[in-house]
């Protein structure tokens, strides 16, 4: 597995990404992601996931973004996730999830964030699986996770 810029070679692939039908309430588009990644160029960190030649993923990372009214309140970690539908289940996820925790690290970061929605089939299981605990927070009624990278019981790849 490794992680790739997103060009003009490969980013018509990267757009055709698809996640389950009983997932798309969960996480926006890579179409979405790329504008976002457009718009905040200096916190956004879009890059895509292969396996060998294969594009199975699709990772953006947020860093160092203010948080709530405190300016000083930086917070970097997992914004977007889609792995495609029929490479689920084989490491993807937590791979991206390393990776991001990777890159957060070597920015001098000890913490990873990352939302997701409170609901039957969505991701809370896997984020916590990795380590994650809610903050207590809510985020556009997403559930806030945190994970310490200093007490991570897993080594992030990066």
């Amino acid at each position: 597995m490794r992680l790739e810029k997103i060009t003009p070679e490969n980013y018509k692939a990267a757009l055709a990404l698809s996640v389950r039908p009983d997932q798309e309430d969960l996480v926006a588009p890579v179409v979405k992601s790329l504008a976002e990644a457009y718009i905040f160029p200096d916190n956004a960190w879009p890059k895509l996931i292969y396996d060998g030649d294969r594009l199975v993923g699709f990772l953006m990372a947020f860093l160092d973004i203010p948080w709530g009214r405190d300016p000083d309140d930086l917070r970097s970690g997992l914004w977007r996730l889609n792995v495609e539908a029929d490479a689920q289940g084989n490491g993807y996820g937590r791979f991206a999830v390393e990776a991001v925790c990777g890159e957060i690290r070597a920015r001098g970061g000890n913490r990873a964030y990352v939302t997701w929605a409170p609901r039957a089939g969505g991701p809370e299981k896997f984020y916590l699986k990795l380590g994650f605990r809610p903050t207590g927070e809510q985020s556009g009624g997403q559930t806030v996770g945190v994970l310490d990278l200093e007490r991570a019981s897993w080594s992030p790849s990066g």
